[in-house]
């Protein structure tokens, strides 16, 4: 309903109630001059009309107020959240990032992982093999096997460092999300406290993938350690065709 037949009606309710009214309760008014005889009936009628459009104008005024709360509703609800944790978060993941990468000797990469274990893993040595070289291939892998299990306590370092962070984050998301004023700040804090979980999740992700590097290349360590004292036994066994018979000239 537009402004102006809101006020129309109001304008209606209004008059006839001032009609209603003058016209008074004496059986007959003298209006210039001329007698006026009052009609019952008429009466009634106009109090009943004034009522009617007066009780029309309340409600309109209702309404009009209950599209006020629905817009000033909607406008709350439209409203953004004035704390966001994404530049922590994206902070805490790249610093774990980092940790990874730094990965010493062996990296988290399949070309490093294939030389590493070409050069110092094979699946046999050959028979006759250096023992110099036999040495020098048990102390690489020892050493790799070593800046591993550096490597893992250091991202689970980084991890428990990241706890306070973790918790501050936390306590801001859970209290904003608590004095929402609208859906679109509780979704908002929905949203970032998810994040929040999602980085816990890639938190744990590093520090699993860094215990089972750790693992794997001591595994690898354990089973060439395994080769390589079959191929020393071997070489320490193949000490040639032994004693010959010949003959020794003792005097000139």
């Amino acid at each position: 309903m537009t402004h102006r037949t809101f006020v129309r009606r109001f304008g209606a309710a209004l008059f006839a109630i001032a009609v209603v009214f003058s016209a008074g309760t004496p059986a007959e008014a003298q209006f210039f001059g001329s007698t006026i005889v009052f009609d019952p009936t008429n009466y009634s009628q106009n109090v009943l009309t004034a009522a009617r459009e007066l009780q029309q104008v309340t409600n309109e005024i209702q309404m009009l107020q209950n599209q006020a709360t629905s817009l000033i509703n909607q406008a709350r609800n439209l409203q953004n959240l004035n704390f966001s944790s994404l530049g922590s978060i994206e902070q805490s993941i790249s610093q774990t990032t980092s940790l990874l990468t730094q990965a010493q000797r062996v990296s988290y990469d399949v070309n490093s992982i294939n030389a590493a274990f070409t050069a110092n893993y094979p699946t046999s040595y050959p028979g006759g093999t250096a023992q110099a070289q036999l040495a020098s291939d048990a102390q690489t892998r020892w050493a790799n096997a070593l800046a591993a299990f550096q490597d893992a306590m250091r991202v689970q370092a980084g991890v428990v460092a990241n706890l306070d962070s973790t918790k501050s984050q936390i306590d801001a998301l859970v209290g904003t999300s608590q004095s929402a004023t609208g859906a679109l700040q509780a979704a908002q804090s929905g949203n970032q406290l998810i994040a929040l979980q999602t980085k816990q999740i890639a938190d744990l992700t590093a520090v699993m993938a860094a215990i089972a590097r750790a693992q794997s290349l001591d595994g690898a360590r354990t089973v060439e350690s395994q080769e390589q004292a079959q191929t020393q036994t071997a070489n320490f066994l193949n000490y040639g065709a032994g004693y010959q018979a010949g003959a020794a000239q003792m005097f000139h």
